[in-house]
């Protein structure tokens, strides 16, 4: 069978671009009447095609004019060559001691970091940065909002560097782990023992960097450890919340360094990375689940730090049921998520609402409860009315009542107006949604 031909003929019916990127690096190993055997990438790849394994078969059907069972599995891991035991003088110690050593988690691995059009890019540099430390790109600094991987991915490459030579000196720490340790060694007067730990590194790794901003001497340290670090070959790798431009009170000199590799930015996990996400996590603690429950586990929690609690809080119900079983059902999660969008809504008032949509659009709270019909104070009264009618259920009259309208005739019209913006503009609801995930609501 022609499986290039095959992912050619899937991308171009398929309306989602989600799988593209990992399914043309897969590769067909071996053909029956019965099943096709696909290799890809990694344990990540393998999870992301799996939750949309029924459609992709159902593609081959048609391209094939059979059904065929459709076996996705991940590429092995290079066996190491067996290492020649080091002289006692030269012992590094065993590779776990190192990895703590490190600072890295166990965990935070290629193997284990599922890819999507949101973070592939990342995650080829990142893997280019690990293949060749100090030269592909350098520094490496990735940037974008909580949950996106950045802390993953840096320490992944850590991972691989170490994979390839323990000898490597490796470091991932916290902007503030740095000042710390800056200050300590300023109040012990003994700053040379903190560029002997820093400037000797071969990585260094420095989480949330944004926040050495307007802290001079901080700077000036690091300024002097990243030019120390860069000129022996080693490697940096910065993550942030923001751009280096982006970042005030940051140093001209440092910002400059920053922006002399390569820049990138990791987009939010759309439902399809979170799914698989949520079913790598679930294989690393050995979780039995349900598809359908992790898919709509993934379809109402949109905060992947989020993920992992919602799983083990449902694994300790399933243990606990009358059942007591390790599977995670789909009436199981139905049931929970249900009872967690009745606790945010509890939680959440309507002035939560209109502050948040206030600050939003720039206004004032006041404007969106005054009479005034300026385009920006509609826009944000109609999308708290949107949220109050169609999110948190209220009542028109309450709605009215609380916006200071005449009658829920108002708030009707409102709604609607939302609503059917929402469905012709794909940048409105975008935005819309935004707003209603960030009060914790769920669309």
């Amino acid at each position: 069978m022609d499986w290039p031909s095959f992912i050619s003929y899937y991308e171009a019916k398929n309306t989602s671009p989600a799988f593209i990127p990992v399914l043309k690096k897969t590769k067909l190993v071996e053909s029956t009447n019965e099943e096709c055997v696909v290799l890809c990438e990694n344990n990540g790849a393998k999870m992301l095609l799996n939750t949309r394994l029924s459609e992709i078969e159902k593609s081959l059907a048609e391209f094939t004019n059979k059904k065929l069972r459709l076996i996705f599995i991940p590429k092995e891991k290079k066996q190491r060559k067996e290492s020649v035991p080091l002289p006692l003088i030269e012992f590094y110690g065993a590779k776990e001691d190192i990895i703590k050593k490190a600072d890295l988690q166990s965990r935070f691995t290629f193997e284990n970091f599922a890819v999507s059009p949101s973070n592939h890019i990342a995650h080829a540099a990142a893997r280019a940065v690990a293949d060749k430390p100090g030269h592909a790109y350098n520094p490496l600094f990735l940037y974008g909002d909580v949950g996106v991987g950045k802390t993953h991915l840096s320490q992944a490459v850590a991972h691989r560097i170490l994979d390839g030579d323990v000898k490597k000196k490796v470091l991932f720490c916290s902007s503030e782990q740095f000042t710390n340790d800056l200050v300590e060694c300023i109040r012990e007067k003994n700053t040379q023992q903190l560029r002997k730990k820093y400037r000797s590194l071969d990585v260094l790794i420095i989480d949330d960097v944004q926040f050495i901003a307007g802290k001079n001497y901080v700077q000036e340290e690091f300024y002097h450890t990243f030019n120390t670090i860069v000129q022996k070959g080693g490697q940096i790798i910065l993550t942030s919340d923001r751009p280096p431009k982006e970042i005030k009170e940051l140093e001209n000199r440092l910002s400059s360094r920053f922006s002399g590799g390569l820049i990138i930015d990791i987009q939010k996990p759309d439902f399809e990375l979170r799914t698989a996400i949520l079913l790598i996590k679930a294989q690393e603690r050995k979780i039995d689940i349900d598809m359908n429950a992790a898919q709509r586990i993934a379809e109402k929690i949109k905060d992947t730090r989020e993920l992992e609690g919602a799983l083990l809080k449902l694994l300790t119900i399933s243990l606990s049921s009358d059942s007591a079983s390790n599977k995670i059902s789909i009436e199981t999660t139905e049931r929970e998520l249900k009872k967690r969008e009745n606790s945010i809504l509890n939680k959440t008032s309507p002035q939560d609402v209109i502050r948040a949509i206030a600050s939003y659009y720039d206004i004032k709270p006041s404007n969106i409860r005054g009479e005034s019909r300026k385009a920006e104070f509609v826009r944000g009264r109609q999308v708290v009315m949107y949220i109050l009618r169609n999110i948190m259920k209220l009542k028109l009259e309450d709605i009215a009542y609380i916006l200071k309208r005449k009658d829920h005739t108002t708030v009707i019209h409102g709604a609607g107006k939302i609503s059917t913006q929402r469905l012709r503009d794909n940048s409105f609801r975008q935005e819309v949604d935004g707003i209603i995930e960030s009060l914790g609501l769920s669309t």
